[in-house]
């Protein structure tokens, strides 16, 4: 994909180079260098030590599923900026999943988490994703913050002071770590005579009017809410100039721009481009010559939600000013139901809903449910990142306040974040010359690889072209032959690997066995890998005072201390249990070790024994498994049966080998010892097997034990693939269980993928409540395939 839009980018090059229209450039950006951003949804906001963090990533290029990227990229650090743990997961459906283990001994009150792809490293370092997730370790207080010394910072919303032109300006007052402070205070000229009084609307921000004059100049003195007195001038006003200034409502955006009487000639003919996401929407030609002020009114009630940036140029295609403004016409929404089925408070009680979504384009969606009394207003949620955070430049206070509503004064606060935060700018000059962003980073369009380089093979005295034979031995014990020639340069690349954790990789030349002891083999997964050692830049003081809540406070400090107790409790009774009994794994686990392997071993799904005589009776294996799986339709008809779960049709193995339905039915069923189901996304089907996968094992003789690679001479070394996380577990208390231990989980439930589409539009949930919560609550974030999100918070108590 990425070389096609390479390609167009060439082909559009000559024709700018002739033409040198800006707006075509633009189209270069937007089609040729599409801005990836992230969202991170969190099972909660604050966690214990010991404690695991689940989380899902979706990854947007422009306001769309971006098909870019493969492979995602998560960093995590301690509250001293060093790197505890790097992970990388695939990307399935612009999205992956993962997990973060605390440790039991940790004393921050915050990791640091990083995600990005390696598309993304191109861009500014600030539009990477970043927060900081408290980390609860009984020394959370509320107090109230400590004193910073306050600054306040002006922003022209003109860009520049020209005399005798009314122009607004926007203020923005925070301490030394970017947090909000109140202020108050006034505008004064040089003769101490004032203007106006300063009126902060939210958040430390506000903004005033002023109509600089000739021989005058401006400050503002003010005092914060710590009875600090400070003094902020403003900048020098020009006698001649243009201004830009926007109001707008939800139909449009009108446009006021303002010259004094005496400019240059090309500000009398100006050009206004009105542009989102890097499109171009409106291009319009502004004629001034006779005019100081005109006006243009920019309909914008049809556009999508979104950053909407206005850059005033010259006749000559000089920047002179430029102006963003939210647009918020609830576009960016789909809609979902969560319908309660049955509702168990008490301890260990059954809990069952249902989600709908009525649109019928496909989702992809996470689930979180915790214990609600630990909960607190998310200052960030997937529309705050998506739409404000990724956008703008420069730390926003609490952005997911300014999607809680869209009344007037919610509208008035988000616009003075448009005025006083920095946005993603073009290089207009670079734009004009027709030159492209530099490139440091290709985008990973495809999944992980198995890469290197051959050194020393020619001062071997080989001139013959080389193949090297590959064998990847799982620690399952499974095993991957790949065979992969070399470059007459010594380099050679197989892109059809993929595995989790580690594997160890054996090799040798073919037809040449010797080679491999007098050459030096480098071998590399593809992937980026950050040095251990390696240092973060963060604020690292303002996620404490989020947790203000004091009930919470008390909450979360109970969980802690029943954990620890547990922890104890288990610690002693766990020898005792080893000492005393031991498990036996049944027919089923015992089937599944025997023929399963690599990413068909373990995982979420359906196991079925078929070595018992009683399955002889069904006709072939789709007739034996037709109303076995929930959500799995079979359809027979005779000739070529079809397959269905939840809307796509899920992959057919045979040993681990991909196979086609015909194959399948025409299997004599007493050869089949072993079926297994595993539920969507499979990630060893191409292209992400969204409709899961059907693993068919044919009966095995004696299991003759064959000798390991390295018993015939091969080299190895071990290569790690993508990082192995931990699966959810939520206990399922329909029976009553052999040992009673006490349950105190603060997250009852967790599931980072549920998939809707137009066939299958509900989804089933069902989970247990713990010994102790009252109040739960469910939080619902996702995306369709059209960009669309979704967010829905529910309480059941």
């Amino acid at each position: 994909m990425f070389k096609g839009l390479i390609l167009f980018f060439t082909i559009l090059i000559s024709t700018i180079g002739r033409s040198q229209v800006i707006d075509s450039m633009m189209r270069v950006y937007s089609e040729g260098f599409p801005k990836e951003k992230i969202h991170v949804h969190f099972d909660k906001q604050i966690y214990n030590p010991d404690e695991t963090i689940w989380y899902k990533v979706y990854l947007l290029a422009g306001s769309e599923p971006s098909p870019l990227s493969k492979n995602m990229y998560v960093e995590w650090y301690d509250t001293t900026g060093n790197l505890v743990k790097q992970t990388v997961a695939p990307l399935f459906k612009a999205s992956a999943k993962g997990s973060f283990d605390i440790p039991s001994n940790y004393k921050g009150q915050f990791i640091h988490m990083k995600a990005y792809t390696r598309w993304m490293l191109n861009d500014d370092s600030v539009f990477l994703f970043s927060k900081n997730i408290i980390v609860n370790n009984g020394l959370i207080t509320t107090r109230k913050i400590t004193p910073k010394p306050t600054q306040l910072v002006l922003f022209p919303e003109a860009g520049v002071f020209v005399q005798g032109i009314n122009s607004r300006v926007a203020f923005k007052a925070t301490n030394s770590i970017g947090m909000p402070v109140l202020v108050k205070g006034y505008l004064v000229n040089q003769k101490k005579q004032v203007i106006d009084t300063l009126k902060v609307k939210h958040d430390g921000m506000g903004s005033f009017y002023i109509k600089p004059m000739q021989g005058e100049t401006y400050q503002i003195n003010w005092t914060d809410e710590f009875g600090v007195k400070g003094v902020t001038p403003l900048p020098i006003s020009t006698s001649t100039g243009i201004t830009l200034g926007i109001k707008f409502n939800n139909e449009k955006a009108t446009v006021l721009i303002q010259r004094s009487s005496m400019v240059d000639e090309s500000l009398k003919q100006l050009n206004l481009l009105v542009h989102m996401n890097q499109d171009l929407l409106y291009k319009v030609s502004i004629k001034m010559n006779e005019r100081l002020v005109q006006k243009a009114e920019i309909p914008i009630d049809e556009l999508p939600t979104g950053v909407l940036q206005f850059s005033l140029f010259s006749n000559d295609w000089v920047p002179i000013a430029e102006r963003i403004i939210f647009v918020n016409n609830h576009q960016h929404e789909f809609n979902a139901k969560m319908n309660s089925i049955l509702v168990g408070l008490g301890s260990r009680a059954k809990n069952v809903f249902e989600i709908v979504v009525s649109d019928t384009t496909a989702t992809n969606m996470s689930l979180s449910i915790t214990d609600a009394t630990i909960a607190s207003p998310d200052q960030q949620n997937i529309f705050s990142n998506f739409l404000l955070s990724n956008e703008l430049k420069g730390y926003i206070h609490n952005p997911a306040y300014y999607f809680k509503s869209d009344t007037d004064s919610i509208t008035e606060q988000l616009d003075l974040v448009m005025l006083t935060n920095g946005w993603r700018k073009f290089d207009w000059n670079k734009i004009k010359a027709a030159i492209p962003p530099t490139l440091h980073y290709f985008p990973e369009t495809s999944f992980m690889s198995l890469k290197g380089k051959v050194f020393g093979a020619k001062s071997a005295g080989n001139n013959e072209p080389m193949q090297l034979n590959f064998i990847l031995v799982g620690k399952d014990s499974s095993k991957n032959f790949l065979f992969t020639p070399v470059a007459p340069d010594g380099s050679f690349e197989q892109s059809s690997v993929f595995f989790y954790d580690t594997v160890k990789v054996y090799y040798n030349f073919n037809r040449n066995a010797k080679l491999a002891s007098v050459t030096q083999v480098k071998i590399e997964n593809g992937l980026l890998r950050k040095e251990p050692g390696s240092k973060a830049i963060y604020s690292k003081n303002y996620p404490v005072y989020y947790w203000n809540d004091s009930i919470s406070n008390l909450r979360m400090n109970y969980f802690l201390s029943e954990q620890e107790k547990l922890r104890r409790s288990m610690a002693t009774a766990t020898l005792q249990e080893v000492i005393v009994q031991s498990k036996k794994k049944n027919p089923l686990e015992i089937l599944e070790a025997k023929y399963t392997s690599g990413l068909f071993a373990g995982g979420d799904g359906f196991s079925f024994d078929l070595t018992d005589d009683k399955v002889i009776s069904a006709m072939d294996i789709l007739t034996y498994l037709q109303g076995k799986v929930p959500g799995l339709q079979i359809s027979l008809n005779g000739g070529t049966s079809s397959l269905s779960w939840r809307g796509s049709t899920p992959d057919l193995f045979l040993d681990e080998v991909k196979a086609d339905v015909n194959l399948i039915q025409a299997l004599n069923i007493n050869n089949i010892a072993f079926i297994k189901v595993i539920r969507p996304p499979f990630f060893g089907s191409f292209g992400g097997g969204s409709g899961g996968a059907i693993a068919i094992y044919s009966k095995k003789g004696s299991d003759a034990r064959k000798s390991a690679p390295d018993s015939k001479g091969m080299e190895n070394t071990l290569l790690g693939g993508y990082s192995k996380f931990r699966e959810f577990y939520s206990p399922n208390y329909e029976k009553p269980a052999a040992t009673y231990e006490a349950d105190i989980r603060n997250t009852l439930y967790w599931n980072p993928y549920i998939l809707t589409n137009k066939k299958t539009p509900r989804y089933r949930v069902e989970f247990y409540n713990n010994d102790i919560s009252k109040k739960l609550q469910v939080v619902l974030e996702g995306v369709n395939a059209d960009g669309k999100m979704i967010r829905i918070v529910r309480m059941i108590e």
